[in-house]
C-alpha cells in the first residue's frame, strides 16, 4: 500500500514545473481541503469545536481558513508579477479586473444556485433573487485581489508597508470614531458588537438587510465579508506580497525560514496581546485579525518549506497538490455539490440530510458521522479534482 502511494505521488510531483514553488502549492491545497472539510458537515448541529467559526470574538482553527488563502493569493500575486515584470501597467490591470469581475461572479452565481423542491409555495424571485447576498467569498477575493495588484504595481516595498498599515488604521479610525444611528435615531460610535458597528451599520445602509449574511443581525444586518472589512482584508493580502518578497531575497533557504518563523510568532504573540484592547474577530477582519492570522500563515509555510525542501519529504504534498493546482474549481463544484445534496429530496427531507441521519448517523454516531460525511464529501472531490490534474484541465478565472 504505501509502494502504492509513492508511486502515486511521484506520478503527481513528476509533472510540476521546475520553477514551481512547492510549499506554496502545498500550502494551498491544505487551504482550500480544510476550507471545503468545514463547510460540508453531515449537521450543523454536531460539529466539533476548532471545525466551527468563533460564536464572535476570539477564533478557532477554522477562522484562520479564510484569511490563510487571501494571504496566499497575495503571495502568489507577487510571484506571478515578477514573471510579468516586461508586461504593460494597463494590461496587467485588464487583466486584474476581468478575473476579478469573473471571481465575483461566479460567487453571485453559487449564491443564486438554489431552489428549494420540498415547498410548493417557495418563489424563486422573492425568496432568492430579490434577497441575493452580494457578497461573499469569492467576491472578497476578487475585490482584494483586483484592488492589490494596483497597490503592487505602483507602490515599492515601502508603499506597501504604507497601505498596509493605512488600510488597517483607516478601518479602525471609522470603527472607532465615526458616528451612525439606527431607524430610532439612536446614536452609536465605537462599538464592536454583534451587529452593532459601523461596518454592520454601513453593510445595512448600503447592501440592505436582504442582501447579507446575518440578515436577523440587530440593530444592524451585515454581512462578514462586507464592505468596510475588506479594507484590512486587502492588508492581509498585502502581508502575503510582502513574505513572496522575502522569499525572493538572496538569502539562503534556512536563513528565509527562519525569518518567516521570527516574523510569524512575533505577529501572533503581538495579535494576542491586542487583543485585549481590539479583539480578534473574523466577521469583522480586526487589525489584530490581520496580524494573527498572517503570522500563523507565515508559520505553516515555513513548515511546508522545511518538510519540502529542507528534509526533501515531497510525497505527503501530492493530494494536497491536486487540491490546490485547481481551487477554484474545487470551491465551485464543493459549492453547487452541496447545494445540490441540499434540493434534491428522499421522501420528505432532502438528500442530504437523509443520507446523513440513514448512514453516517447510525454508523458512527452524531459528530464522528458529521465528521465522516464531511471526509466522504472531500473524498469525492478528490476524485473529480484528481482526474481534471491527470488530463491537464486547471481551471483558471
Amino acid at each position: 500500500m504505501l509502494s502504492l502511494y509513492r508511486r502515486y505521488a511521484d506520478a503527481i510531483l513528476a509533472v510540476l514545473p521546475g520553477n514551481r514553488l512547492l510549499a506554496l502549492d502545498a500550502l494551498r491545497g491544505l487551504t482550500i481541503t480544510a476550507m471545503i472539510l468545514v463547510n460540508n458537515p453531515g449537521s450543523w448541529s454536531y460539529v466539533y469545536g476548532p471545525l466551527r467559526h468563533a460564536d464572535w470574538h476570539g477564533w478557532t482553527l477554522t477562522d484562520l481558513i479564510f484569511p490563510f488563502f487571501i494571504v496566499i493569493v497575495g503571495m502568489s500575486l507577487q510571484l506571478s508579477l515578477q514573471r510579468q515584470s516586461a508586461v504593460a501597467n494597463a494590461v496587467v490591470i485588464k487583466q486584474a479586473a476581468i478575473r476579478s469581475i469573473k471571481l465575483f461572479a461566479l460567487g453571485v452565481f453559487l449564491a443564486l444556485f438554489y431552489y428549494n423542491f420540498r415547498d410548493p409555495a417557495y418563489s424563486y424571485i422573492e425568496q432568492k433573487l430579490l434577497t441575493l447576498r452580494w457578497l461573499g467569498v469569492l467576491q472578497r477575493i476578487g475585490l482584494v485581489y483586483f484592488f492589490s495588484v494596483l497597490i503592487v504595481l505602483y507602490c515599492g516595498t515601502r508603499g506597501r508597508i504604507g497601505w498596509l498599515v493605512g488600510l488597517c488604521a483607516l478601518y479602525l479610525a471609522a470603527m472607532w470614531y465615526l458616528p451612525y444611528a439606527d431607524a430610532q435615531a439612536n446614536q452609536f460610535s465605537g462599538l464592536l458588537l454583534f451587529g452593532n458597528s459601523f461596518a454592520a451599520w454601513l453593510d445595512h445602509s448600503v447592501l440592505g438587510a436582504s442582501h447579507v449574511y446575518y440578515r436577523s443581525a440587530t440593530p444592524f444586518a451585515f454581512d462578514p465579508e462586507g464592505l468596510w472589512s475588506t479594507l484590512p482584508a486587502i492588508a492581509s493580502c498585502l502581508s502575503g506580497v510582502l513574505i513572496a518578497q522575502w522569499l525572493q531575497t538572496e538569502r539562503s533557504l534556512v536563513q528565509k525560514i527562519r525569518g518567516l518563523l521570527l516574523c510569524g510568532v512575533i505577529a501572533v504573540w503581538l495579535a494576542e496581546l491586542w487583543h485585549f484592547s481590539l479583539p480578534i474577530n473574523k466577521s469583522l477582519w480586526t487589525p489584530s485579525f490581520v496580524l494573527l492570522s498572517s503570522g500563523y500563515c507565515a508559520i505553516a509555510l515555513a513548515a511546508c518549506l522545511w518538510l519540502c525542501d529542507v528534509k526533501r519529504w515531497r510525497r505527503w504534498s501530492a493530494p494536497f497538490v491536486v487540491f490546490g493546482a485547481n481551487a477554484i474549481l474545487f470551491f465551485m463544484f464543493a459549492g453547487l455539490a452541496a447545494r445540490a445534496l441540499m434540493m434534491l429530496s428522499v421522501g420528505d427531507t432532502s438528500l442530504h440530510s437523509w443520507l446523513f441521519s440513514a448512514l453516517y448517523q447510525p454508523l458512527f454516531g452524531d459528530y464522528n458521522g458529521s465528521l465522516a460525511f464531511a471526509l466522504s464529501f472531500l473524498l469525492l472531490s478528490y476524485l473529480l479534482m484528481h482526474w481534471c490534474y491527470k488530463r491537464g484541465y486547471i481551471f483558471k478565472v
